[in-house]
């Protein structure tokens, strides 16, 4: 397990390096790795585009208009309309907030609760990890796109909803990455040396754990929400995300499929936007990982 500080090592009990030598290593790592820098570069583009999206086109996402249904790409039209009329190129810009703006919540929402919970595994033990880790199996052992399309079936289709369904869904994996990696940091002196002090968990959590497996749960949320994204994505094609007329571009994909022979840009460009922001955030999560030397399938044993 690399620790932040690039001196430490658990095995002789170094202290967790403090929060301007953290911020350094990860700037030298972020120059150092071309392909990090590539992925976050194309999310910067998303989510910039996303933020102004009002200013790049002058086209109401949602306004239908059936006299220009079904135009083909044009001066006007940039990437065409849809068979409702509307713009695709709007919708698709303003599609970025919905996508960025769910996936960010959930996937935020996922780490931190599989977080506290692996690092409290790790630090506890015993009955409670077998426990937890009880119900973690029977949760991973049903299918995630069935298990959230379950819930949002019994509760409902809004943002909120299926964002606590993703976070059901995706916690299981994350504490147990976090609880490998933290499971490295745990024998260290300077964890022992807490507990003698009569610590609680949660503080030696947020200051002795935490700091040393910044780099895995860094590696764990660009890599959680590259899947979080098509989730949704997947989620509204099927009909259970963002309801009509929401510019997403799942829901994009679901309603120009059957006219793509017709308008191909109604269903390719929201199509062309996932792609590569999922393309930017596995980059991104790829080049950090090596960088840090994070292996995940080991820490996730």
């Amino acid at each position: 397990m690399t620790t932040l500080d690039s001196g430490s090592d658990t095995g002789t009990g170094t202290a967790p390096a403090a929060p301007a030598a953290r911020a350094a290593r990860v700037w030298r790592t972020l120059r150092s790795s071309r392909t990090a820098l590539a992925g976050l570069a194309i999310v910067a583009v998303h989510v910039l585009i996303a933020v102004l999206a009002p200013l790049l086109t002058s086209y109401d996402p949602v306004g239908a208009d059936a006299s220009h249904a079904l135009l083909g790409p044009s001066l006007e039209h940039w990437a065409g309309t849809d068979q409702y009329g509307r713009d695709v190129l709007a919708r698709v810009l303003y599609g970025g907030r919905y996508a960025l703006g769910v996936s960010v919540a959930a996937t935020v929402l996922t780490v931190a609760l599989g977080t506290i919970a692996g690092c409290a595994a790790a630090l506890r033990g015993g009955w409670f990890d077998d426990v937890l880790g009880r119900v973690l199996d029977a949760v991973l052992s049903v299918p995630a796109l069935l298990a959230l399309l379950v819930i949002v079936t019994a509760l409902g289709t809004g943002p909120a909803v299926i964002v606590l369904a993703i976070a059901v869904v995706y916690v299981p994996q994350v504490v147990r990455v976090v609880r490998g990696a933290a499971l490295a940091v745990v024998p260290a002196d300077y964890v022992t040396a807490a507990r003698a002090r009569g610590e609680g968990t949660w503080s030696i959590l947020r200051r002795e754990v935490l700091p040393n497996i910044t780099d895995v749960v860094c590696v764990e949320f660009a890599m959680r929400a590259s899947w979080v994204v098509l989730l949704i994505s997947s989620l509204s094609f099927l009909g259970f995300g963002a309801d009509p007329p929401t510019p997403d571009w799942g829901l994009m994909v679901a309603e120009n499929r059957t006219a793509i022979t017709v308008v191909p840009m109604a269903s390719l460009a929201p199509i062309i936007a996932l792609a590569t922001l999922v393309v930017g955030l596995n980059l991104a999560a790829d080049g950090l990982s090596k960088a840090w030397g994070v292996d995940r399938i080991r820490e996730g044993s």
